[in-house]
C-alpha cells in the first residue's frame, strides 16, 4: 500500500472510529458496535504505526520517535501540499 492509500485508509478508519464512538455514547450496551469499534481502532493503530515507520510521524504528540532522534520537523507539515492526498479516485 502506498503513502496516499495509507493516508486515505487512516482517514476512513479514524472517521469510522469517531462515528462509532458517537453511536456508542447513546448505545453503550451494543456489543456488536463495541466489537466493531475495537476492531477499527486496532486496525488504525497498526496502520498508523506502519505509516510512521515508513514516512515519519503524523502527530507532534501521540507518535513515537526513534530512540535518538525527534524527526517531527523533518516531514512535510499537514498544511503543505506534499503531505495531503487527492480526494477521489481509487484507493
Amino acid at each position: 500500500m502506498n503513502r496516499d492509500c495509507m493516508l486515505k485508509r487512516l482517514t476512513i478508519l479514524d472517521f469510522l472510529a469517531v462515528d462509532l464512538q458517537l453511536y456508542l455514547d447513546s448505545h453503550p450496551d451494543d456489543e456488536n458496535a463495541i466489537t466493531k469499534y475495537n476492531s477499527v481502532v486496532d486496525e488504525a493503530d497498526g496502520l498508523r504505526a506502519q505509516y510512521e515507520d515508513l514516512y515519519g510521524p503524523l502527530f507532534s504528540f501521540r507518535s513515537y520517535s526513534k530512540r535518538d532522534e525527534f524527526n517531527w520537523t523533518d516531514c512535510p507539515w499537514p498544511w503543505e501540499n506534499g503531505f495531503n492526498f487527492e480526494i477521489g479516485g481509487d484507493e
